[in-house]
């Protein structure tokens, strides 16, 4: 089975039931809704889409909603595009008329990018394809020169090399964008461009007073969130390696590294990672994927990250399920490598909490038992998000009666949500109702041995989990063991 969990983003190639339902038996385990466009129709209209495929398909889907951030482009040009010259000048203004760039200048949506700026510095735009270097500020024009000969277009992204940007992580959009996401019951919500841990926190609170429940995403792609990334990690659920504009800020060749190491501190922190952008780029139009891409999405199975997403690949595409179904398959070729299976993590710490030690002391066990699969009655998850930090071969499957709950793993690698109703579930049965659930489910049988951890209390959100038992599969799911 893969662990490692595929996020997919929808757009116009799959907005339609039949694809949306292939996307889902492809193997996608969280949708990502793109709010820098389509309306908030679009997206409800899409969630809808996607638990319509879960359940015809006795699937489990999490709903990722992803907030635009500042919106710091060029304007448009008369021409639609032009062709600048290396060498030659060209001008950014504030002030331009939105519809009037020439191959002289263009304006721009972020106001305040004069006052951000020096002379010295250098602009990025178009994901590198065009850069500028600041000779001068003039009022709410800046003059550059021009180091990379090249096409600009309407409507491309603005870097500085760097970082320094001063725009707001949170817009007034994305304040709206926020309540349309805990109005579909997003179970995920990520935060573009944030610079400190006060981001995040503003993010939750405006999402709780919305009603939403999602968990938060901090989307690092800004120099500076390297800067305090303990604290964004630390205030965050799950952190993205967002390597389009992070490379564009820090430069390509530092990307490798930084990614190794925020997944690395992700996980040691207990947090959630997901490694994006182009990890399938060629497969908008080609219908394989290049012996680089299929590296790219391996090393980051290797490295730890617990999802993989795909963006344009999937959302515009021409080839959308044979995407998600090229990333499964090297995902699960990547993780049957012995160093995916290989973990010393909080080997050396103490504690602090009783259902964090034995979810540890549940990893240490069923790692060296010979353990099929481990059942987690859980109410929150937290349980299975410790489990899922101790990288092994063994499934780890969350049961619990919450929706919610069943959601929001769905992006922990290694671990499955499955439902079970505790009011029908007493207590001296539990272990033969867990045996026969996994066994109806064809994922252990008869000789198998497996860990069920729960607490005192079955259903008790409160209590925590306190106990570990080890069974073996009996004949007619009754069990044995201690």
């Amino acid at each position: 089975m893969r662990r490692t969990k595929i996020v997919a983003t929808l757009g116009p190639a799959t907005d339609d039931q039949e694809t949306i339902d292939r996307l889902v038996k492809a193997g996608v385990d969280v949708v990502r809704l793109n709010y820098s466009h389509g309306s908030h129709e679009e997206q409800s209209n899409r969630v809808e889409m996607v638990r319509r495929a879960a359940n015809k398909l006795n699937r489990v889907v999490g709903v990722l909603a992803d907030l635009q951030g500042p919106k710091i482009r060029t304007e448009r040009f008369v021409d639609k595009k032009v062709y600048l010259t290396e060498g030659e000048k060209f001008f950014l203004d504030a002030e331009l008329d939105p519809s009037a760039g020439t191959v002289e200048g263009v304006g721009i949506t972020y106001k305040s990018l004069p006052g951000d700026v020096k002379s010295g510095d250098r602009l990025v735009l178009d994901d590198g394809r065009m850069l500028l270097d600041v000779d001068s500020v003039d009022g709410l024009r800046i003059n550059c020169t021009i180091a990379l000969s090249g096409y600009l277009s309407d409507k491309k992204g603005i870097n500085l090399q760097g970082g320094g940007l001063s725009a707001p992580a949170l817009t007034d959009k994305d304040k709206e964008d926020i309540k349309s996401a805990a109005k579909v019951e997003a179970d995920y919500i990520a935060v573009s461009f944030p610079k400190s841990a006060d981001d995040i926190h503003q993010a939750r609170k405006l999402l709780r007073e919305a009603g939403g429940h999602g968990a938060i995403v901090s989307k690092i792609e800004r120099a500076e969130a390297l800067e305090c990334i303990d604290e964004i990690i630390e205030a965050s659920d799950v952190i993205m390696v967002a390597r389009g504009d992070l490379g564009v800020e820090i430069g390509d060749a530092e990307l490798p590294a930084v990614q190794k190491d925020l997944i690395a501190k992700a996980r040691s922190m207990d947090r959630i990672v997901i490694t994006a952008t182009q990890m399938m780029e060629s497969m908008i139009e080609n219908s394989i994927p290049t012996r680089a891409e299929v590296f790219d999405v391996a090393n980051a199975v290797h490295d730890g990250t617990d999802a993989v997403m795909l963006s344009g690949e999937t959302a515009a595409g021409k080839y959308p399920i044979e995407t998600v179904e090229a990333m499964g398959r090297i995902c699960e070729s990547a993780e049957q490598h012995p160093r995916a299976k290989v973990s010393d993590h909080r080997m050396e710490l103490t504690f602090g909490r009783v259902d964090e030690a034995l979810a540890m002391a549940t990893m240490y066990t069923a790692n060296h038992l010979n353990v099929d699969a481990i059942a987690a009655l859980t109410e929150s998850g937290s349980t299975v998000l410790w489990m899922s930090r101790i990288s092994s071969g063994i499934p780890i499957y969350a049961m619990t009666r919450h929706q919610q709950t069943r959601r929001k793993v769905t992006l922990y690698r290694g671990v499955y949500p499955t439902s079970i109703d505790f009011d029908q579930v007493g207590d001296y049965n539990i272990s033969s109702t867990v045996a026969c659930l996994l066994k109806d489910k064809g994922i252990v049988d008869d000789g198998n041995r497996i860990i069920i951890t729960r607490g005192d209390s079955l259903g008790d959100s409160g209590g925590g989990t306190n106990a570990m038992k080890v069974i073996t599969i009996g004949d007619v799911c009754d069990t044995t063991g201690s």
